[in-house]
Parts: structure tokens; C-alpha cells; sequence
């Protein structure tokens, strides 16, 4: 799922809060992801440490003055390595700090509409909750290989504002896996696709894009 648009009326709708399990996968995924950080946090330890050599031996040592001039260059090493640490952790914590924040659940639409002219080159579509008036509560933006058709079914939908749609009429996306990960992630990149956001046929009574 893409980055979401939400109506402010959303914050008014019935909510839970994450469970543990559900709380405890997405802890795992986190830490799974630390343990790719750690060479990136090795690297910044290792530039750092070889930045305060270079300067205190240049300035303790006359005969090495000089190397205080090369000193910036390790400097921004570590930068690098920072930028780099941050970069792989930013998501799957930005995704823990969520899991604080409510699951909403609205008795109303899910909407399935096609890319736009207005889309990103992998968007292929958009999945939408709606409130009962069939307005938009949240919509995201859909990720998927295949593209999805218009399509607008009545379902009791929980989703997360973040993370998207947990579950629809009581079965689970696979937003959030229904086993535990395994210790520090590993192994998961091995198991079947991403969170499946099937598209379902339009009940009786409801119309394609209606």
C-alpha cells in the first residue's frame, strides 16, 4: 500500500487496540531489520574511531600535523554510514510506532477503483474504505503486479491509517502474517507474497464501481 488519504472523520469510527501478537510481528520485523543495520553502525564506529585517531595524533605527534587534513574524509564517511543506518531503519520503526495508534473499524464500503492519470508508474490502483454514505474514510494506494478494476462492495473493514486494511468481514489480508515471525525475521523473505488484497466480486445487489 502507498501513502494514505483519510477523511478526519475517521478518528469518530469504532477502534481497537493492536494486540500483542499483532504488535509482537511487526516488533519483529523491526528487529529483524536492525540486524541488517548492523554493519552500517559497525561502519559508523569504525569512521568515527578512525577520525578521533587521526586527530589526536595529529595533534599530539608534530611530525603528523598534517594528516588533521584528511581527517573530513573519514568524517563523512561516518555521515554516509549514518545516512545509510537511518535509511534502513526508518520504516520499520516509523511501522512499531504505529502499532500504538488505533485499528479503526468501519461497517460501510471497500472500493476498488483503477489507476489515474494522476499515478505512479507501480500504483495499480486504489483500495478504499468508505463510510456508510459511501464517502471516503481512507483510501491508499495499491501496489500490487496486476491492476485492479473499479468495483465498490458493502463489508465491515478494519484497517490502520499506516499500515491499510487488516481484515474484511472478519478474514484477515495478511497485512499482518497470522503466524509470529521467526527470531530476527529470518526466513521471511522465503514465504509466499505480500499482504493480499484479492479483489473481491461485487456482491448481490452491488455494482462494479458503484
Amino acid at each position: 500500500m502507498g501513502r494514505p488519504s483519510f477523511d478526519r472523520r475517521v478518528r469518530m469510527l469504532a477502534q481497537r487496540d493492536w494486540t500483542d501478537r499483532e504488535r509482537r510481528v511487526v516488533w519483529r520485523g523491526l528487529t529483524g531489520r536492525f540486524a541488517l543495520a548492523i554493519e552500517p553502525l559497525l561502519g559508523i564506529a569504525f569512521m568515527v574511531f578512525i577520525t578521533w585517531g587521526i586527530v589526536w595524533r595529529a595533534h599530539h605527534v608534530p611530525a603528523d600535523a598534517t594528516l588533521i587534513k584528511i581527517a573530513p574524509i573519514f568524517g563523512i564517511g561516518a555521515i554516509a554510514f549514518l545516512g545509510y543506518f537511518v535509511a534502513l531503519l526508518a520504516a520499520p520503526m516509523t511501522a512499531y510506532a504505529q502499532t500504538f495508534k488505533p485499528i479503526y473499524i468501519v461497517d460501510g464500503y471497500l472500493r476498488y477503483r483503477k489507476p489515474d492519470a494522476d499515478s505512479e508508474i507501480d500504483c495499480a490502483g486504489y483500495v478504499a474504505t468508505l463510510f456508510e454514505d459511501k464517502s471516503v474514510a481512507c483510501e491508499w494506494a495499491y501496489l500490487g503486479s496486476k491492476p485492479l478494476e473499479d468495483a465498490t462492495v458493502a463489508a465491515v473493514v478494519e484497517f490502520s491509517v499506516y499500515a491499510g486494511i487488516h481484515s474484511v468481514d472478519g478474514r484477515s489480508t495478511g497485512l499482518i502474517p497470522d503466524e509470529d515471525l521467526p527470531a530476527l525475521a529470518i526466513g521471511i523473505a522465503a514465504r509466499s507474497g505480500p499482504a493480499s488484497y484479492a479483489q473481491p466480486r461485487p456482491s448481490a445487489g452491488e455494482e462494479p464501481g458503484g
